[in-house]
């Protein structure tokens, strides 16, 4: 059962976190978080998929400008693994994010467009939200 929560009018800068808790679904397919100004601006977009055609599980990472995908960031890595509690921290230091993940891996991705303040969150997919905290 794919889960969405899209929040607007947040307001996220370069210093904050935003936690996310949950559950990967046994038969997750993937699930993504989104951070940026609207649904057609997202300066980071985080999908952890769990049976790629190209990679089988894998992160990707990427940005989305006035509805045009940039170029993935995949990493072949995905620590990740379907039927379990994760933490996963996003921290936006200006000119990137820092997503830490549940075995100690860290994943970086560029703040491509250099926004400064984000005021969209979607989480959606094969993931049930278990806590939602911006710090």
């Amino acid at each position: 059962m794919s889960m969405q929560l899209e929040l607007k009018n947040v307001f996220l800068r370069a210093g904050d976190q935003l936690k996310v808790k949950g559950l990967v679904l046994h038969d997750a397919d993937r699930f993504q978080v989104d951070l940026g100004c609207d649904p057609d601006n997202v300066a980071m977009h985080f999908n952890p998929r769990f049976h790629d055609d190209t990679d089988g599980a894998v992160l990707v990472c990427n940005s989305k400008i006035a509805g045009c995908w940039g170029d993935e960031k995949r990493e072949s890595h995905n620590p990740l693994q379907r039927g379990t509690d994760v933490k996963i921290v996003f921290k936006l230091t200006g000119d990137m994010f820092e997503v830490e993940l549940p075995d100690g891996q860290e994943v970086q991705f560029p703040n491509r467009e250099g926004m400064d303040v984000f005021s969209y969150i979607r989480i959606t997919g094969d993931f049930k939200l278990t806590s939602f905290k911006i710090c």
